[in-house]
């Protein structure tokens, strides 16, 4: 009991923190089963808590009340109150879910399941399932386009992009990708879709309006081998002009500018860096360092790590508010 009330003591200052300025960092560890809660005004953890088994996607609720986690292992997303750190439901999300995407209006978590190959779209209000659509196999990156009009699903067996027509809720076409795609992030403006392969080694650009592949952007890290280079993560700045890029096993982030595609920098981190979160004022990214238990803070500006913060067992996912 009294760990309990200390843990939850953790989480209500936290908070508090957030209220008046400060961002909370959340790290979900995949081999510890639990969400790490970090204070970024003092690069500090203030609280651990316990989740379901095998913790990967995580992500704030639109109107920040709520963490929502997905627990591989339970089949289930849970949805923890981020003022006390308690989870208040265990969403029916589908079997296997990896990562999420929550709705740009508020109302629907998407939810990649990769063990029965489906796309699952949970109504949070009611915590009901609102629909599912089959995708390809393996489907673990899940994003919704600026517009509304288009969600789409990595297939990392089929080596695709599923696009979903979000009116009909019907998936209309399968985009070849380089191998094993993890992850994809819409740019700001709707135009591109910028897709991560793991085993290609490379980022893509698909042009939105014609769902066609535009451009491959290559990683040489110095001194790194090719096959370490296994991109999974991106995040784009606030202000759009900067992609930062999780480069997996080469335990470095790539910097690259969005306006010419190139890469500006390569930043080493902790042990491989699967995904990551900018700061809201684009000063910061905090990268979930998986083998090295850790989080690096990096300054984008200076292009170099500032921090390093102790984090669970296997950090997979982060997710940063105010």
């Amino acid at each position: 009991m009294r760990k309990r009330m200390i843990a939850l003591m953790a989480a209500v200052s936290v908070f508090a923190v957030s209220e008046a300025g400060a961002e909370t960092l959340y790290v979900s560890n995949e081999r510890g089963n639990s969400v790490s809660v970090i204070d970024t005004a003092s690069m500090k953890p203030v609280a651990t808590w316990t989740v379901g088994g095998r913790p990967r996607g995580i992500a704030i609720s639109r109107d920040g009340k709520y963490v929502f986690v997905c627990a591989s292992n339970d089949h289930a997303v849970q949805m923890i109150d981020r003022a006390t750190g308690t989870v208040v439901a265990n969403l029916p999300s589908g079997e296997d879910p990896e990562q999420f995407f929550p709705s740009r209006d508020g109302k629907l978590l998407f939810v990649a399941n990769e063990d029965n190959a489906a796309l699952t779209a949970i109504d949070i209000a009611s915590r009901t399932v609102a629909f599912q659509v089959d995708v390809g196999k393996e489907p673990e990156g899940v994003a919704e386009s600026p517009d509304g009009k288009w969600l789409v699903v990595t297939s990392e067996d089929e080596n695709e992009v599923n696009w979903i027509d979000l009116s009909t809720k019907a998936m209309v076409e399968g985009m070849p990708t380089d191998q094993r795609p993890r992850h994809v992030e819409f740019t700001q403006d709707g135009g591109q879709l910028w897709i991560a392969a793991e085993i290609g080694g490379t980022v893509q650009i698909a042009d939105v309006a014609t769902r066609k592949i535009v451009e491959t952007i290559r990683f040489a890290p110095p001194g790194v081998k090719d096959y370490l280079v296994l991109p999974c993560g991106i995040r784009f700045t606030p202000d759009g002009k900067t992609a930062v890029v999780a480069l997996g096993r080469a335990n470095v982030i790539a910097l690259v500018d969005v306006a010419t595609r190139k890469v500006t920098a390569y930043v080493p981190v902790g042990k491989r860096v699967w995904h990551l979160s900018i700061s809201g004022d684009g000063t910061r990214a905090y990268t979930a360092n998986g083998l090295s238990d850790d989080v690096s803070v990096v300054d984008l500006a200076a292009a170099k790590v500032i921090a390093t913060v102790p984090a669970g067992q296997g950090p997979w996912g982060t997710a940063v508010a105010p």
